[in-house]
């Protein structure tokens, strides 16, 4: 699996049902946060190592209603932080 992260920018009020609706509908979302800033909130997607992700994003994230805007950041490692 490979994570990517899209930040979400929506119309104005429809963060809260931007965010339910990716929740209940797009089954690669690991989680979402609300934020501040220049976007409403923030995806981590794990997809398939053949799945494309032009494709996904735009089929399955840009389509939600309410979202007006997307911005795609593709990972590349991941590293985690030791106890103690």
């Amino acid at each position: 699996m490979k994570a990517i992260f899209v930040m979400i920018k929506c119309e104005m009020g429809q963060a809260y049902r931007v965010a339910r609706e990716a929740a209940d509908t797009i089954p690669q979302l690991s989680e979402l946060f609300s934020t501040s800033g220049q976007y409403d909130l923030l995806g981590k997607f794990y997809l398939d190592p053949d799945q494309d992700i032009g494709l996904f994003v735009t089929e399955r994230v840009q389509s939600l209603p309410g979202v007006k805007d997307t911005h795609t950041l593709i990972t590349f490692n991941a590293f985690s932080g030791g106890t103690g």
